[in-house]
């Protein structure tokens, strides 16, 4: 700003750009990435089952998908393998600063997430509130827990801070989720250890 003496001011604004353009899915697929690269965990984003029902084939023997349709209802985003245990889980955001939607998770993804726990696998959704650029990782069972004991609509962010783990962000991996992982396999270990 330039006064009238001559003399100029400015105001530095600092403005976080560490996010800009960065989605929730772009963040796992890049984390799930360093964990194959680094033999860590086999961690895939699951194909959307669909049925191609027309195409048009081109004389340069390229194609194009004209016409196609859901088979069946989608489970969860992700699935693999880590330490010996199946993982599955969801992943969502949300621009809601105070709460995450229930609707935003269909009834058979819960269905699908149960099933999950109850044959000894690990089961998570991952939501971010992108507003406040916080991610967390809340345990399937911890979900359920929620959805039978409240007629609310949605998970208060309060529930997350409590029962969830923030997902603190980094370089690599983006956003380290088997770190939260690990924490729930040593306490399944040790309650393994007790009932012997």
């Amino acid at each position: 700003m330039n006064y009238p003496t001559g003399i100029k001011k400015s105001h530095n604004v600092i403005i976080n750009y560490s996010h800009r353009g960065m989605t929730l899915e772009d963040d796992i697929n890049q984390t799930n990435k360093y964990y194959r690269d680094n033999d860590i965990a086999y961690i895939y984003k699951k194909p959307t089952p669909i049925k191609v029902t027309k195409v048009d084939f081109r004389k340069d023997r390229t194609s194009t998908i004209k016409e196609a349709f859901y088979e069946e209802p989608s489970t969860t985003d992700y699935n693999g393998i880590y330490k010996g245990f199946y993982i599955d889980f969801e992943a969502k955001e949300t621009k809601n600063k105070t709460s995450f939607p229930l609707a935003n998770i269909h009834k058979h993804q819960l269905k699908h997430l149960e099933n999950i726990i109850r044959h000894g696998g690990i089961g998570f959704i991952v939501v971010r509130f992108s507003m406040l650029n916080e991610t967390y990782l809340l345990k399937a069972e911890d979900l359920f827990s929620f959805t039978k004991s409240s007629q609310r609509k949605s998970i208060p962010r309060s529930y997350f801070k409590d029962k969830g783990k923030m997902l603190k962000e980094s370089f690599r991996p983006r956003l380290d989720y088997l770190k939260v992982i690990d924490n729930f396999l040593e306490v399944k270990n040790n309650d393994k250890e007790k009932d012997k």
